[in-house]
């Protein structure tokens, strides 16, 4: 076997060990994921998963970057080229508020259970998990800020607010999905985030356009 294609074969692997991990995970937690379990599943040895990551965290590290890889496909990319501020603001949230309703991972918003799991926690994973949120925010911080800039927001709303309320709503979406199994609750973020806004339905616009 040539070193190019064992390296090849060994990242396959890898792949094939976060992918089940956060399918696991998003339904069980990351404490969930057990050496065993995904030995078991993938047909490997334990020390065959265990030697692609060294310890459990090390695997929960790189399962939340798996994660935020996938966010990052589903809410941020459909989005790059769409004019920052408002624009890029309501897209967003429709990508955030779609990723929830098409069920992208099987336990609703990976980061929202995996901050319910660690919040009152301390180490790594914990530290992971919070980086991913103060992330996130930052970026709606960002365009949100950029709106009022630019006179589409008044001028003296707070942003920090109603990115305080953004982020509640769709948290509470995943919420009505995943406990009570409430499809209506998306007609109703759409509309709550909407409002918030200041747009109408009739002045929303599909994802990639400007």
């Amino acid at each position: 076997m040539s070193p190019r294609r064992s390296v090849a074969e060994a990242l396959g692997t890898r792949f094939a060990i976060l992918d089940r991990s956060v399918g696991i995970a998003s339904v069980e937690g990351l404490e969930g994921l057990t050496i065993g379990r995904l030995a078991t599943e993938l047909g490997m040895s334990k020390s065959g998963v265990l030697g692609h990551f060294g310890s459990k965290e090390a695997l929960q590290l790189a399962v939340l970057d798996r994660a935020g890889e996938v966010f990052r496909a589903e809410v941020w990319e459909p989005v790059v080229r769409i004019e920052p501020g408002m624009p890029r603001l309501r897209a967003l949230c429709e990508t955030w508020i779609s990723y929830l309703e098409r069920g992208v991972f099987p336990g609703g918003c990976f980061f929202v259970a995996a901050a319910h799991e660690f919040d009152g926690r301390a180490g790594a994973v914990r530290d992971a998990v919070e980086a991913r949120f103060d992330t996130w925010r930052a970026r709606l911080l960002k365009e949100t800020r950029r709106a009022v800039a630019a006179g589409d927001l008044p001028g003296g709303i707070d942003a920090d607010q109603l990115v305080f309320e953004l982020i509640g709503l769709v948290m509470s979406l995943n919420h009505a999905l995943q406990l009570h199994g409430d499809r209506q609750a998306v007609t109703w973020a759409r509309r709550a985030v909407r409002a918030r806004l200041g747009i109408s339905p009739a002045a929303v616009s599909p994802v990639g356009s400007a």
